[in-house]
């Protein structure tokens, strides 16, 4: 895989970090009100689909920042060796991810500390990792920090059923081990800065209490949106929610203040999904918004 980019916000340095890509699924498998007059505007988006032009592809990773001596890493995507029987293009996998990260000169012990968007199976498993039998943490100097509000759905067994019983099982193998080790800063998500130059913002319906990552650096902003988005097609048609979306009217409200924001304050999109580079801009087009990858 060739090196990604590395980026500049202000004065911080951002570069992705790739777990793995999955092409699983048909635009009409992915969202449910996918229909034929979405088709032109896939087309405009050829870099995001398969090969063979009938999938859509999805990049699992993390984004690691470097800002004023820290490294920050956000979200930790699936991890090596993790049962996932519930989505088997996450199960067990063995990926590369902390070679890639060494490749970028940040080891485990160098990370200062984590940011979660949210707490499902693709943003935190690399947060332990399988060492002689137990789940242990991956970056052991880290503080994570997430929802407290998304811990406590996960913790209570109302919440089980089909639609979250991977991640239920996920916070049992990526983020209690966390929790038991001391090494969790669990939030409110009100728009605070949590760390110096990183605020957490409400986007709530993709899941309980889902955050998107604000990063400012003197005048320039970064948006790292989690799930508000899966795929480019949804900045082009708004409306498109994915098979994984909760609460529809909550996810359109969330997607629209991060657009506005994506353009109308010139922050830089750095998605948890999109393929190709997965960076990128959100400008005004007539009634909408049009995307390009950086």
């Amino acid at each position: 895989m060739p090196t990604d980019p590395v980026y500049t916000v202000g004065k911080a340095r951002v570069a992705r970090v790739v777990d793995c890509q999955i092409d699983t699924f048909r635009p009409t498998d992915l969202m449910p009100d996918w229909s034929a007059a979405h088709e032109a505007l896939l087309a405009s988006l050829p870099e995001t689909l398969s090969g063979d032009g009938r999938r859509m592809v999805l990049s699992i990773h993390s984004w690691v920042v470097w800002l004023d001596g820290r490294i920050i890493l956000i979200d930790t995507g699936v991890g090596n060796d993790k049962p996932r029987p519930f989505a088997p293009y996450f199960d067990r996998l063995t990926t590369p991810y902390l070679a890639r990260l060494a490749a970028l000169g940040v080891t485990p012990e160098a990370v200062d500390c984590v940011l979660h968007t949210h707490l499902h199976v693709d943003h935190v498993g690399w947060n332990t990792r399988l060492i002689d039998g137990q789940w242990r943490p991956t970056f052991p100097n880290a503080r994570h920090v997430f929802s407290a509000r998304e811990y406590a759905f996960f913790r209570d067994p109302a919440n089980v059923g089909n639609r979250h019983r991977t991640s239920f099982q996920t916070q049992q193998d990526s983020v209690t081990p966390i929790v038991e080790a001391g090494m969790a800063d669990m939030i409110e998500v009100y728009g605070r800065e949590v760390i110096p130059g990183f605020s957490f913002h409400a986007t709530p319906g993709h899941s309980a209490d889902h955050a998107s990552i604000m990063l400012e650096s003197g005048s320039a902003k970064a948006l790292f949106s989690g799930d508000v988005f899966h795929h480019p097609v949804q900045v082009l048609a708004p409306d498109l929610l994915s098979i994984f979306d909760a609460e529809r009217e909550m996810t359109l409200r969330s997607r629209s203040w991060a657009l506005d924001v994506a353009a109308d304050e010139g922050a830089m999109l750095f998605s948890a999904h999109f393929p190709a580079s997965s960076a990128g801009k959100v400008n005004r087009h007539g009634n909408g918004f049009s995307w390009s990858f950086a």
